[in-house]
């Protein structure tokens, strides 16, 4: 059971809120000159002139999601490889566009050229980054990208061992190894130095950190001073002024999807701006591409019914297998305005 602290609404203390798809909010306190400490908030007793903060999540729930996860892209990345090729994220597209396999593969290498170009990044070679972390590489598509792109030292972790193990094999056969590496680390705890890196690179690995506040901590403290940090995340719609939590449908929804995928409680793209403004990050930008991702899902579907993509389906394990037939739910998402491709990118004060 969680421990529950009252505090009343005119104390001193400084609280940092931002409301998810739950009921209840997130929320950081800070009761000193120090750090902020990640804990939730609910909005239900604001009332009574109060406002109700419980700790965060237990560490063995913690533990048990990121062992899901890992044994989760363990089984299903293998598969993924087989059928799309190294880039495990959604493509980007014209909104207009009808698109064949190989151009999927293409419009996953545009997702990364886009994102560079919406947080800019300069295509000056004396401004480029000179080293990168990947954080969530899976098995290293967009690192070996941007190490060839900018001559860059990158690199990558991921919770899968197999994901890692795989990473630095393709590194090595393309003649990177000396350029990129990868290995097991936790997002949430960064095996690397305070201000290390020029780029901070996260695709679509935010949705799986049980912990936003500390996972946005992470990737401001290993940015180096001028550093660019880019997020490229799934999200909930934002909510309403006069909304406390998504409708309950929406929730039900968002559940089935986080049960399939090994995720956490969602947040919004306002959610992440907000943290990142608390943490005094400059050139703070978002967008919502979800418009520009809206072949992606119909055509991984689409690929999964191939002979091929069956009999691989059928052979990589249950959780890949429970995987797939989620991804109908992602779509219902996308097509009733509740989930939302999200970028948010920013830069580390010098």
């Amino acid at each position: 059971m969680a421990t529950v602290v009252r505090i009343p609404t005119i104390s001193c203390i400084h609280i940092h809120t931002f409301r998810s798809q739950s009921p209840r909010t997130f929320a950081r306190i800070r009761v000193g000159p120090r750090s902020w400490a990640p804990i939730r908030a609910s909005a239900a007793s604001s009332e009574r002139g109060e406002i109700v903060l419980e700790q965060k999540p237990k560490k063995d729930d913690k533990n048990k999601l990121q062992k899901g996860i890992a044994e989760f892209y363990d089984e299903s990345s293998g598969l993924w490889e087989n059928i799309w090729g190294d880039h495990m994220h959604h493509g980007f597209y014209d909104s207009d566009s009808t698109v064949s396999l190989s151009d999927h593969r293409a419009a996953q290498i545009r997702m990364i050229q886009e994102s560079l170009r919406f947080a800019s990044v300069s295509e000056e070679r004396s401004k480029w980054p000179k080293s990168i972390v990947d954080v969530g590489c899976g098995i290293g598509g967009s690192s070996r990208y941007l190490a060839k792109k900018f001559g860059a030292t990158s690199v990558g972790i991921t919770l899968s061992p197999v994901q890692a193990q795989r990473a630095n094999a393709l590194a090595a056969a393309q003649g990177l190894a000396d350029k990129v590496s990868f290995q097991v680390a936790d997002a949430l705890q960064q095996p690397f130095s305070d201000g290390q890196f020029d780029l901070v690179w996260s695709m679509e690995s935010g949705e799986h950190m049980p912990d936003k506040a500390k996972f946005v901590g992470e990737l401001a403290r290993v940015a180096a001073p001028g550093a660019t940090i880019i997020i490229v995340t799934w999200c909930h719609r934002d909510l309403g002024p006069d909304e406390q939590s998504l409708h309950p449908w929406e929730q039900d929804l968002l559940k089935k999807i986080c049960d399939a995928y090994y995720l956490p409680a969602w947040c919004s793209t306002s959610d992440y701006v907000k943290l990142l403004q608390s943490l005094s990050l400059q050139d703070i930008k978002s967008e919502d591409w979800s418009r520009f991702v809206a072949p992606f899902w119909p055509a991984v579907i689409r690929s999964a019914f191939t002979w091929k993509g069956l009999t691989s389906l059928l052979s990589s394990g249950q959780k890949t297998i429970k995987g797939a037939l989620a991804m109908p739910l992602m779509i219902e998402g996308y097509k009733k305005d509740l989930i939302k491709f999200a970028i948010i990118t920013c830069r580390k004060p010098e």
